[in-house]
């Protein structure tokens, strides 16, 4: 019989185990097998180890942030109570931002907010714009010497600005009703009414325009709204604007940018010089007449495609709102010609007339405009000072380019008024404006 045995190998923990007769003989059943109690034994000791010294050091962090945080709070407590007893009973009450100060006032308003979505101005302020069409008569000589008449339309935008008892009053461009034979008007829900001329001032490309309210269904005077003016002399360079126009005349469209410049000399095509705003909103064939908009969707400028380059990008112009709003106020008050009058109560000035065409602008240097060719004796052109020579360039604050556009702003005065008249005269070698006042005769009967 064999009894058995173990040898353990101390030195790497495993063992051999071996069968022993009776006589001393053995056999080796198993060799080398680890010691599964020593080797277990080992690596337990050893994760013991590491966990003790793991929560050991968990432990002294908890204490020691403990202690930290209660030692912070005793001295602040000790600070607090030193500096109530120095300060009185209100210091230790929370104190709260003071609302009734202009430092107060001052720290809200120097807020800044920026959105990108304009939607919610557009929405109120479309309402206020309209789209105009201007239906003329363009006159001309072919090369063969022929006079010709063609109808035509040009599209523009407007923005109404005010209403009385009888009318709603729209401003826009000069150039965009001048030489109107009538005037279309289209408002936000599509309704169509005409328009007559209330006044224009050439000089800053100025109209205001009026629309009976006779003329306006009750269902389009809810609809539309008057819009709010702004202020553009506090504008700054890189003020968020928005410009509205009926753009292509396709309608009612809407682009927005920043004031990249203020007080813009810029000479427009008639030599006159101006101070616009310079945006890089755009501003398109159609625009001109409509509005641009600060973000609370006032009005700081009436745009105009009159001036705005072609060979360059983003620069587009607008007659700033404060300099416009003082002759806008005036053209107001201006009478409303809706009526041509009658023939026997016509007014007349007396003059034999000739257009000025471009390329007699280009040959002579004679600024366009109307050509008094003739002066009748007696008439009332001759009574108020108008010469041979002179170039009619305004009447009663219109611009007048062709005797067309004259005749047809002459037969809405009657015989007895006075108007004002704007000539281009030669003086000390160059043309100059001279300002008179023309009272309107009977056109002579045959």
């Amino acid at each position: 019989m064999y009894e058995n045995d173990i040898y353990s190998n101390s030195d790497n923990g495993s063992y051999s185990t071996y069968q022993t007769d009776g006589s001393g003989n053995q056999r080796t059943d198993f060799v080398m097998v680890p010691d599964p109690a020593k080797g277990g034994k080992k690596k337990k000791g050893a994760f013991r180890k590491i966990l003790l010294s793991m929560t050991m050091g968990l432990l002294f962090g908890l204490f020691a942030g403990a202690g930290f945080y209660a030692v912070q709070m005793g001295v602040d407590r000790i600070n607090g109570d030193k500096a109530t007893a120095e300060a009185g009973e209100d210091a230790a009450q929370p104190k709260l931002p003071d609302t009734t100060g202009e430092s107060w006032l001052k720290n809200v308003n120097n807020i800044t907010y920026v959105n990108s979505d304009i939607s919610d101005v557009v929405e109120d302020v479309m309402p206020a714009m309209v789209s105009i069409v201007n239906n003329y008569t363009q006159t001309g000589t072919t090369f063969w010497g022929q006079q010709y008449s063609q109808q035509g339309a040009a599209s523009g935008s407007g923005i109404i600005v005010a209403e009385n008892e009888n009318e709603l009053l729209i401003v826009s461009n000069n150039h965009v009703v001048q030489g109107m034979d009538s005037l279309d008007v289209t408002f936000i829900d599509g309704s169509v009414a005409q328009a007559h001329i209330k006044g224009t001032d050439a000089d800053m490309d100025l109209a205001v325009i009026s629309v009976k309210l006779e003329d306006v269904s009750e269902e389009t005077r809810k609809a539309i709204t008057i819009a709010a003016m702004g202020d553009s002399d506090s504008l700054k360079l890189g003020t968020p604007v928005i410009a509205i126009g009926n753009a292509l005349g396709y309608g009612q469209s809407v682009t927005n940018g920043i004031i990249s410049a203020l007080n813009r000399e810029m000479t427009l095509d008639d030599g006159s010089t101006g101070t616009f705003i310079q945006t890089n909103a755009a501003i398109n064939p159609g625009n001109s007449g409509g509005a641009l908009l600060n973000i609370n969707g006032e009005v700081i400028g009436i745009n105009s495609n009159k001036i705005a380059a072609t060979q360059v990008e983003g620069m587009n112009y607008a007659i700033p709102i404060s300099s416009a709003s003082p002759i806008i106020a005036d053209l107001l008050e201006r009478q409303t010609r809706t009526d041509k009058a009658s023939d026997d109560e016509a007014g007349y000035m007396g003059i034999t007339m000739q257009d000025v065409t471009d390329q007699i602008t280009q040959m002579l240097g004679i600024p366009g405009g109307v050509y008094v060719y003739d002066v009748a004796e007696g008439s009332a052109a001759e009574q108020a000072g108008i010469r041979h020579g002179d170039v009619i360039v305004k009447f009663d604050g219109q611009k007048v380019s062709t005797r067309e556009e004259l005749k047809n702003l002459v037969g809405y005065y009657k015989a007895g008024e006075t108007v004002p008249v704007t000539v281009k005269r030669v003086q000390n070698g160059q043309y100059e404006d001279v300002e008179l006042e023309v009272t309107l005769g009977y056109r002579p009967t045959e």
